[in-house]
């Protein structure tokens, strides 16, 4: 397995304000955190406690179309930009799973994942795994290291979960998918769950306040935004819908989800 590449922009832990990737954590019942991000995580809870359940479904979409694209899409290659800290399956077990010579490159800017890096580059024999330390509006260092594993002549499958509603308009949301869908080949796909405001209003624009009075970035967008993201792909059936909702025949369902009302959109579009 290859040994984590790096730029020269990679941040120092910054624990004065709360950092999106670990209040994750903490919702997900991980321990890579600070009171910081446990106090805004206490707070969210109290606009919205469904959020741990919410956030478990989240990353159960991702195993189901991870699982999906190996099994039934035809796919050897994952490029997973935005990966969080790891819990466990993470996107390279479930990958080689169905196909140990599966090759996965994950990327992330949080200094926190690449402590943690070790654990995202232990996978099968046949297989390979690396880590890009990099910001994911820095395009092309992304696709320049992860060339090195990953061969962009066949296709890929480019994972942006819960990534895309923390990248504003302003900041260039919709050119940084277009410049990485525009590096991939035919019969590559992408996979994207995404926060928005359309089932709770009252909860979103809460929580939308708390992010700013942070000075945090948070653009949850609307089904029609969304869409956007996937121009001149083919959705992959059901199309846009809630990660509940998407093949759920390919995973156990998360305890709780049947009372709760997603807080996102998730798709899979195909390059034809």
């Amino acid at each position: 397995m290859a040994g984590p590449e790096t730029d020269e922009t990679a941040p120092l832990i910054d624990t004065s304000r709360p950092h999106p990737a670990r209040m994750y954590d903490w919702f997900l019942g991980g321990k890579d955190n600070y009171e910081v991000d446990v106090a805004m995580g206490r707070q969210m809870l109290a606009v919205e406690p469904t959020i741990p359940v919410m956030t478990k479904v989240n990353r159960a979409f991702m195993h189901r179309a991870t699982r999906w694209l190996a099994e039934r899409g035809g796919i050897e290659q994952f490029l997973d930009i935005g990966t969080g800290i790891p819990t466990e399956p993470n996107l390279h077990q479930v990958a080689q799973d169905s196909i140990p010579a599966a090759r996965i490159v994950y990327c992330d800017n949080d200094p926190i994942v690449l402590a943690h890096a070790e654990a995202l580059l232990s996978g099968t024999p046949a297989g390979a795994i690396d880590y890009v330390q990099a910001d994911a509006r820095n395009v092309e260092a992304i696709l320049e290291q992860a060339g090195k594993t990953l061969d962009f002549s066949r296709p890929v499958a480019l994972s942006l979960i819960s990534l895309l509603h923390f990248v504003s308009d302003e900041d260039g949301a919709y050119e940084l998918v277009g410049r990485l869908v525009s590096a991939l080949a035919p019969g590559s796909h992408l996979v994207m769950s995404h926060l928005t405001a359309d089932f709770h209003p009252q909860e979103a624009q809460r929580v939308d306040e708390m992010y700013k009075s942070n000075q945090l970035t948070l653009a949850p967008r609307n089904r029609e935004q969304f869409a956007a993201f996937f121009a001149g792909l083919e959705l992959v059936e059901p199309g846009i819908t809630a990660a509940e909702q998407w093949h759920p025949e390919l995973g156990e369902p998360v305890p709780g989800q049947d009372d709760i009302i997603s807080a996102g959109y998730v798709a899979v579009g195909r390059k034809p």
